[in-house]
């Protein structure tokens, strides 16, 4: 009975000491804050139990003579073995809910620019518009497109045209507020979904995302190997939310046509939908 009493200590003391490896490892997963303290004071509780294990069975090891003496190296056991299983599976869905986020936000993002893809903003864009209808909030939109892109691509090579449109992405995502939608619609062609913007609001931002675009060198980081960064301008169409639109492609195509307006009358400008 002596062994058998003991032997649940040191198994029990053995299986905490292995529960402290998932539950670190889950710490350092966390980001620095209240949640990763709070496993961090689990990790100190973890190893205060572990003390306590080996203090007990020091104390106790030649005490264990009858049935009944078994029934606290038992529930120590039982503990441990909770522990255990507790930290490993905490573990393992922290590490499957990381996963799960890590191929949600691929399944939205553009891999080019980096920005969101045709099928987020299709998504999006049909709950603003059906938010606005509702709430009767305003909506706009901004479609860009870059002047010229062809000659750009032509010229410095495909791989160059590549960066300058994830470096467009990164300016205009830098450019409009958290609660705005930036996305790729096609090609060199980039929407903006405006929550909340009245259309006055939407042509103030069209004009401050011209000139800082205008403004920018792209292609710094390829510079050495392509031959220098360049400057690009952007042709801009806006549109807002109107009573006549039955939808989302109503909307795209008001703001689709407003761009093609600003191509048409010399690019690197902002032309608001018509607004009859």
């Amino acid at each position: 009975m002596n062994l058998v009493g003991y032997a649940l200590v040191v198994l029990g003391t053995s299986l905490m000491v292995f529960s402290l490896i998932p539950v670190r490892k889950l710490t350092q997963q966390l980001p620095a804050g209240n949640i990763r303290r709070r496993w961090t004071i689990l990790i100190a509780l973890i190893v205060l139990f572990i003390v306590g294990y080996l203090i007990y069975g020091s104390i106790a090891r030649n005490t264990f003579n009858a049935p009944l003496d078994l029934v606290v190296p038992l529930i120590l056991f039982g503990g441990a073995i909770f522990v255990l299983m507790s930290s490993t599976i905490s573990l393992q869905t922290a590490l499957d809910v990381r996963r799960i986020a890590v191929l949600e936000q691929e399944s939205i993002t553009d891999s080019l620019t980096g920005i969101f893809n045709r099928r987020y903003l299709d998504r999006r864009l049909e709950e603003e518009v059906d938010r606005s209808r509702r709430y009767g909030f305003p909506l706009s939109v901004l479609m860009l497109d870059i002047d010229h892109f062809k000659k750009v691509n032509d010229e410095r090579g495909h791989q160059f045209g590549d960066l300058v449109l994830n470096e467009l992405g990164r300016i205009i995502s830098k450019s409009v507020r958290r609660s705005d939608i930036v996305a790729r619609y096609g090609g060199e062609e980039i929407l903006i979904i405006a929550v909340h913007t009245t259309l006055s609001d939407a042509a103030e931002l069209g004009e401050r995302l011209r000139r800082h675009v205008e403004t920018s060198e792209l292609g710094k980081e390829a510079s050495q190997r392509e031959g220098g960064s360049i400057k690009v301008t952007v042709s801009i169409g806006i549109a807002d939310l109107k009573d006549g639109m039955n939808d989302r492609q109503a909307l795209i195509e008001a703001a689709d046509g407003a761009l093609y307006q600003a191509k048409s009358e010399g690019r690197n400008r902002v032309v608001i939908a018509d607004q009859t």
